[in-house]
């Protein structure tokens, strides 16, 4: 038996950082692997979808990744392609100085065709890779047939892959003996994991114990560098390999590419272990599909559920953004209420009035006493968003944020000043419930954002000027953003300062119809006060 490991952080590490590695630091990084004595080095995608640059690992031409590497001893170098993205005609022939072997990742759809290709590759003298993509969407049958099909050709290797993470050990013992027992011996078996359930170390080591006559190779990346809940780690996984077969894994090229490179990557698009991911895994789904759910930051745990379970079985395999946006969007529009219950009461309130909103920035603490002295005169009628203001009896609470809802302390909230949206399971002694879908506006980022949409009905109302305080926009660090420290959250700074340009353009466009005078000024934004 001979293991081996293969690092894929240059590919499946490339979707935390949308492959943006620069071309420094994949050289680095091949060059630390291979002092580490890393078996097998993914260089990253092969695919017609991507313009050329040197700085990302995704390449349209085969010989563009020689360009990073040097071989030292019997390491070799291999890329992947998705069924479908490349055509293997445009393949050079293999030569020395060319990528050692190709990978070809498919869904079970595409199956036959997907070998096909394979054979191709293969034929052109490169090493094949077979990846079939949720090996656990596969009846036992048909993996002994695809199983059978590879035996036809004698690839490579042939992969058991874990892709949403969501293999127990009882499933990984299973495909492995369909696999063992089917398979060509001359064919190594691969196994490929993700870290959804916080499985991948633990099935990495079931993998290769207890085997006795296969060649195994175990895919890893640096760090776990990978989408959703990343991958298993390769320094973690060498160290195992070391202490219990004897291996000979250098790990301090590993722990310097950490700490010198990969570190940096992490706070923009963090991986690893988080509920959202959790939840993608046990309703078998796509981990895009949590990243866009956690990032609204407007769910429960039960909603996020209820909505996995939502997505039909032939959209989970695959992300598709205007699905979830639309599945979002119905899930929380459901309601009983088709119709504004009480809108006519608020129009009455404001009616002649001056209209202040507080947000739960932190200028609406910084700068209580001018708020305060403004929301006391009898002409202003204010409303605060998705908090119990301290400072000011406020006429009104506007909620449709549920988090921020189940989070309140009710004990001392007064029903008879809470707006809600339709999201919100409310009751009959709140003063008005407005349904949540008339109220969003045309961003897909900030849509459903609370003080957006409060203007929004405001301007149904026929307000034509408002006083806005506490609205600072969002800092790069989450726990300057909000008066209270239990509102705040985590983000990457990307998603910060996204939602800032978002909140910019929309307040832009309402103030095409309605004034907005900001009592305090927005610290994070920009609005155009001089």
């Amino acid at each position: 038996m001979n293991i081996r490991i293969l690092d894929c952080t240059l590919r499946d590490g490339g979707y935390c950082n949308n492959w943006k590695f620069e071309k420094k630091n994949i050289v680095k990084i091949i060059h630390n692997l291979s002092e580490a004595g890393i078996d097998i080095i993914e260089c990253g995608f092969l695919t017609d979808h991507t313009p050329h640059d040197n700085n990302i690992t995704k390449h349209d031409k085969l010989e563009e990744f020689s360009q990073y590497f040097k071989r030292q001893g019997n390491q070799k170098f291999v890329c992947m392609i998705n069924y479908g993205e490349y055509e293997a005609a445009n393949l050079p022939e293999y030569h020395e100085g060319l990528i050692d072997g190709i990978r070809v990742a498919f869904h079970k759809d595409n199956m036959v065709k997907a070998l096909e290709v394979c054979k191709e590759i293969g034929n052109k003298g490169y090493l094949v890779f077979v990846q079939p993509m949720l090996s656990l969407n596969y009846t036992d049958e048909e993996f002994l047939e695809l199983i059978s099909r590879c035996n036809e050709f004698t690839p490579y290797a042939f992969y058991i892959v874990d892709s949403f993470g969501v293999m127990k050990r009882k499933d990984l013992i299973r495909l492995f003996h369909l696999v063992d027992r089917n398979l060509k011996q001359d064919i190594d078996i691969g196994y490929h994991c993700h870290n959804n359930l916080q499985m991948a170390y633990s099935n990495a080591q079931t993998f290769v114990d207890g085997n006795l006559r296969r060649n195994l190779i175990i895919d890893s990346s640096i760090y776990g560098m990978g989408r959703g809940g990343g991958n298993l780690n390769t320094e973690l996984f060498v160290d195992y390999l070391n202490e219990n077969y004897g291996k000979n894994y250098v790990l301090k090229p590993l722990l310097i590419t950490i700490d010198k490179v990969i570190s940096r990557f992490y706070p923009d698009n963090p991986w690893g272990y988080s509920l959202p991911n959790y939840l993608s895994a046990v309703n078998n789904c796509h981990p895009s599909y949590a990243g866009f759910l956690e990032e609204k930051k407007m769910l429960t745990v039960d909603g996020m559920d209820e909505i996995f379970k939502m997505i039909s079985p032939d959209k989970a395999n695959t992300y598709d953004p205007q699905y979830i946006q639309n599945l979002y969007s119905r899930y929380m529009s459901r309601s009983s209420h088709g119709v504004s219950v009480g809108m006519e009461n608020i129009e009455s309130s404001v009616k002649d009035k001056k209209v202040l909103i507080i947000a739960p920035g932190k200028s609406a603490a910084r700068e209580k006493e001018k708020i305060a002295e403004f929301a006391n005169d009898e002409d202003v009628v204010s409303f605060s968003i998705n908090f119990i203001y301290d400072y000011v009896d406020c006429d009104f609470i506007f909620i449709s944020n549920i988090r921020r809802y189940q989070d309140m302390d009710k004990i001392h909230l007064d029903k008879r000043k809470i707006i809600i949206t339709s999201n919100i399971e409310g009751d009959d002694q709140v003063f008005a419930t407005i349904p949540y879908g008339e109220l969003l506006n045309k961003s897909d980022i900030v849509g459903d954002n609370s003080m957006l949409m409060l203007i929004n009905l405001l301007t149904k109302c026929g307000i034509g000027e408002i006083f806005v305080a506490g609205l600072d926009g969002y800092a790069y660090s989450g726990n300057q953003n909000f008066i209270n420290e239990e509102m705040s959250f985590s983000a990457s700074p990307k998603y910060f300062e996204t939602m800032n340009k978002e909140i910019e353009i929309a307040l832009s466009d309402f103030s095409k119809n309605i004034q907005i005078r900001y009592l305090t000024r927005p610290m994070f934004l920009d609005v155009g006060i001089q």
